[in-house]
């Protein structure tokens, strides 16, 4: 059984709209694709097999806002295709001393003298550091580096691509745990770790918010995640980090962020909080009170 694609033009007028709908609802196997020349955009799946491709787009179209408005086309896809089609879409990033940047872009960056750089390649697993809710979280994580405490266990849950735990083993965090409930990303997460001479650096594990926060108590625990799952596990999340320590919460719309806020003072009305706001996404970081 064989790849295909599923393929449909959106306006592009929606393509934000679309971008934060398949972000909430999980859907891993869609992507969206911007010719920023022609002023256009596709969504993209794919899937093992045409029929479950058939099948996906269908659930797809009935969740989507307008969906039945949307005609797909279904192909066959060499794996090869299927492989590459991401690259046009990842663009090199940095903030701070730390760059971020697509691996097949190796000989033609220049990085400055004394900065930072991890080389990227994300696959089809979530992290390149250009969507709001990464970057986020990476420039809380550079933040929190700068101010000198880098012995502290730090924990990436959700850890798509590997860039947020492979950032700090570069920013010199000594104790760097990922882990994700899907086993391509922790796959695609020790190639990119292979990619930057950091194998072995960082522990990759697959687990979920239940299993991957087992260990000692977590001085820095990152998580980008969907706004709905965190409010769901913000008692484990809340429990597994250690006192004087850092959650730092993203993959939150901005209008959800009050009600982020609220859930998690609930559970912890003695902590300190602080969010941002990044285009329609935001973040929201507690701090531990020390004992």
């Amino acid at each position: 059984m064989g790849l295909h694609e599923v393929k449909a033009e959106i306006p592009i007028a929606r393509l934000e709209e679309v971008d934060d709908f398949l972000l909430e609802l999980g859907a891993g196997n869609w992507s969206l694709h911007e010719d920023v020349t022609v002023r256009r955009a596709w969504l993209v799946g794919i899937f093992d097999g045409e029929r479950e491709a058939q099948e996906e787009w269908s659930r797809l179209q009935a969740l989507l806002p307008e969906g039945r408005t949307l005609a797909a086309e279904t192909r066959p896809l060499p794996d090869r295709d299927w492989r590459d089609s991401y690259k046009a879409h990842f663009k090199a990033s940095a903030f701070g001393p730390l760059h971020w940047v697509p691996v097949w872009e190796r000989d033609s960056v220049r990085i400055p003298v004394g900065e930072k750089v991890l080389w990227l390649d994300p696959g089809l697993a979530f992290g390149t550091g250009n969507h709001e809710t990464t970057r986020l979280c990476a420039e809380r994580l550079v933040t929190v580096a700068a101010k000198g405490d880098l012995g502290v266990r730090v924990v990436d849950a959700g850890c798509g691509s590997g860039i947020l735990a492979l950032s700090a083993v570069l920013l010199g965090f000594s104790d760097v745990t990922g882990f994700d409930n899907d086993p391509e990303a922790i796959r695609v997460s020790h190639e990119n770790a292979e990619l930057n001479g950091l194998d072995g650096r960082a522990r990759f594990v697959t687990g979920d918010l239940t299993t991957g926060l087992s260990g000692a108590p977590i001085g820095l625990l990152l998580a980008n995640i969907q706004a709905d799952v965190l409010m769901k596990y913000s008692g484990e999340l809340l429990a597994n980090v250690a006192p004087g320590g850092t959650l730092v919460l993203s993959g939150i719309l901005a209008r959800e962020l009050d009600e982020v806020r609220a859930t998690f003072h609930a559970k912890a009305p003695a902590w300190s909080s602080d969010g941002r706001i990044l285009g329609e996404w935001s973040d929201l970081v507690l701090m531990h009170p020390r004992a």
